[in-house]
């Protein structure tokens, strides 16, 4: 996220919307994205998702890491840097959803949100992700987040990664409940996705 931020061709639809709050509080981005996570958490009652030692690193971790990219990354000047940095981005953002997603330690609040749904929708993982990013985009940009190129990149493309990288990072031979440092009922990853 902190990447996209530098690469300056429009924020991924959670940061556009973090970016929106983020304009009208006063606190930086990082502190919102933890805010908003632990306040997504609520929105899995319902789901019947239960949060891990995964899911907790995610709230915390995630915002901290995304003030410290953006304190260490200088901005870029030229297009020419700023776009493959945007491709690492996207790519590099599926490529971890699908890694702590398979390791079974609990979803961050949004990837849990995902599969939360997916499980009550039975709709595939692309499409209930595609739907959330186009939603959280769409009061983000109503809030004044910095919307672009990147950003539609981003939503059109993150949920057909994620379903991608989990199929590929699928841990073969877990046992059906994990261990007790994870909640129970955290699904496997090939089992929160439909067939293509």
């Amino acid at each position: 996220m902190g990447l996209m931020l530098r690469a300056e061709l429009g924020l991924e639809p959670w940061s556009v919307l973090n970016q929106g709050i983020s304009r009208h509080t006063g606190l930086s981005i990082g502190t919102v994205t933890i805010v908003s996570g632990a306040l997504i958490l609520l929105l899995w009652i319902p789901l019947r998702q239960r949060p891990g030692l995964g899911t907790v690193s995610n709230v915390v971790i995630l915002g901290a890491v995304m003030d410290a990219t953006l304190a260490w990354v200088p901005e870029l000047d030229s297009l020419g840097a700023r776009i493959p940095l945007l491709a690492f981005a996207v790519l590099l953002n599926g490529v971890a959803t699908g890694l702590y997603l398979s390791a079974r330690f609990g979803a961050g609040p949004r990837d849990g949100l995902m599969t939360g749904l997916h499980q009550r929708t039975g709709r595939p993982v692309r499409l209930v992700r595609t739907c959330i990013e186009v939603t959280v985009l769409a009061a983000g940009f109503l809030l004044g987040g910095s919307v672009g190129a990147g950003t539609v990149v981003y939503a059109l493309a993150i949920g057909p990664m994620a379903q991608f990288f989990l199929r590929r990072f699928a841990i073969k031979g877990l046992p059906e409940q994990p261990s007790r440092v994870v909640a129970g009922g955290v699904p496997s990853p090939e089992r929160a996705i439909l067939p293509e």
